[in-house]
This record gives structure tokens, sequence and C-alpha cells, in this order.
């Protein structure tokens, strides 16, 4: 039987655990007035469960992300930041996985092995880069950066740069801004690609590049920024070629407010003319590049009238 006293504190002790994931720090626990023997007993009671040599759980249900999280800060200790793809889940970007949670610590500072943790060592902090109050861990436009240079692959890093965009949790202009401080040491040219991309539409950018990817391929020069007029009025078009074809490539301006509107009113006015549109997306552009060219040139070869080579 525990006292009144014990027990008003443990009941405390769950409430303040709300705001962590259900997940407090033995230290915690002992801040609180709760001694080791009550934090055994109630586990053993399994009222709570113990989650590492530093980590309690004050439920025994299961246990979501920001309590994961909290667990990954006690467990690695020494300043750990949750950082890369799991700051920016936890600051509320969707439709990124992620069962291991992410910490960085200054690579002077020794960390232990944690299960389902990914410590990663940097060599400096980049002043400001905590987000704040509350789970210790990067701002976003940092978080972003440092994911896309741990991923696994060009896409997933591309993947993590677009998606806090695309959901509004930071700029392309932060992103940039967040570069100049921290330029990492993987994928430097292509992350300062991506973030280029994301800050304004580099759609004139995107234009040249694909150009320059025609020409590799010796494709026929094309005209650029053609003038049509249709049901809307004049519209300009990014590239056509005299066979009938159409490509339009959509920087990031083109997922914005009633941007895919116009678009796809634009391209349906084109099709009826009778041009065939293809529309390449930057980011995909970047990532498939080969597989979109071989779709313009197919699409030549089907106008002419004969197979592709």
């Amino acid at each position: 039987m525990i006292s009144e006293t014990t027990r008003r504190r443990v009941e405390r002790a769950e409430r303040l655990s709300l705001d962590h994931g259900g997940v407090l720090s033995r230290d915690q626990l002992r801040s609180l007035g709760i001694e080791r023997g009550v934090t055994a007993r109630l586990v053993r009671d399994r009222r709570w469960a113990a989650w590492g040599r530093h980590s309690v759980v004050t439920h025994c249900a299961e246990v979501e992300l920001v309590g994961a999280c909290w667990r990954a800060v006690h467990e690695v200790g020494g300043g750990a930041l949750v950082d890369g793809v799991s700051a920016l889940r936890a600051a509320g970007v969707s439709g990124l996985d992620g069962s291991v949670v992410h910490v960085s610590v200054h690579s002077l500072q020794r960390s232990p092995s944690v299960d389902g943790v990914a410590v990663h060592k940097v060599s400096r902090r980049v002043e400001g880069e905590a987000a704040g109050a509350g789970l210790p861990r990067t701002r976003p436009a940092i978080a972003a950066l440092r994911a896309a240079q741990w991923a696994v692959s060009d896409r997933q890093a591309a993947l993590y740069l677009a998606v806090p965009v695309q959901q509004r949790l930071v700029t392309g202009a932060q992103l940039e801004a967040a570069l100049d401080q921290y330029p990492g040491r993987r994928r430097r040219a292509f992350v300062a690609t991506i973030v280029a991309d994301l800050v304004d539409g580099a759609h004139s950018l995107g234009e040249l590049d694909f150009a320059a990817l025609c020409r590799r391929r010796r494709l026929p020069e094309p005209e650029r920024q053609v003038v049509v007029t249709g049901s809307g009025g004049r519209c300009y078009l990014d590239v056509r070629w005299r066979e009938g074809l159409v490509v339009e490539v959509d920087g990031r301006q083109h997922l914005e407010g009633l941007a895919p509107v116009q678009d796809m009113l634009r391209q349906n006015s084109v099709s009826m003319s009778g041009d065939v549109v293809l529309r390449i997306p930057l980011l995909g552009m970047r990532l498939e590049p080969d597989a979109f060219v071989d779709q313009v040139e197919a699409a030549l070869a089907l106008l002419r009238g004969r197979a592709p080579r």
C-alpha cells in the first residue's frame, strides 16, 4: 500500500507525462519525489513500464512518436536533439514513415547504442537550430536538410526536402537560409539543386535543364514560351515541337493555390487543339530525367508516324 502523499505524486507524474508522450526520465520522477522503490513497484504491477536504463512509460498502452522521441533523448543524453525525419514528424509533417528515431549529438560527445534510435554525430551545432520549448528537437529547416543528407537515396532525400515545403511547415527561402548555415557533407550539389527548385520556381531554370537533357539526346530543337490562344485567352507554353508535342515543366508554383485549376484548363484547351501535352514536375526531372525524356522521345516518334528507336 502506498501513502496518500505518494499517490498524489504518482498522479502528478502521470499528468506531467501527458506532455511527454507518456514517457518520463527516472531523474524527472525523482525530482517529483517518486523514489526508486515506488517506480519499481508500479512497473512490477504493470501500471508503468521501464523502457531502457533512463526512461519510464507511465502507462501500459502503445507509445506514440512523441513518447519514443522523449525516450531517445533520455537514453542517449549528452544534449541529444531529435533530428532529421524524426524532427519533421514531431513538428507535424505527415506522410513520412520511420520506425527508428533519429537524434543528433556533437561529434565529441560519447553516446550509447540504443535500440530503435539512430545517433548521428555532427561536427558543430548551428546557432539557433533547436526548436525551443518542449521536445528537444531541431527546427524544421535544419531537420529537413539533415534528413536529406542522412537519407538512403536521392529519391528519399528529395522527399524529405519537398514534403515539408508542400505541407507549409517550412518555406523554400527558409531552407535556402539554413543551407547557408549548414551545407552538410553528403549530397551537397543534389541538396542545393532541390532547395533552389523549391525556393520560388526556378521555373525558367527547369526549362533550361530540360533543354539540356533534350540536346544530349539529340532531339530537334523545340520552340519555347509559345503563345497560344484558348478559351481562357492567351497563355504561354513552356516547350512545343512542330510535330504537335507540348511539354510543360511544373515547378513548385504549379502546386499552390488555384494554379492546378488553371493548369488543367490550359492543358485541356491545348489538347483539344490537337496537341499532345506531357507534364514533367521539376522534382521528377531531378530524380527520373531519363524516364521523362524517354517519354518525350517516344511521343515525338509517335507523332511522326514511326516507332521509337
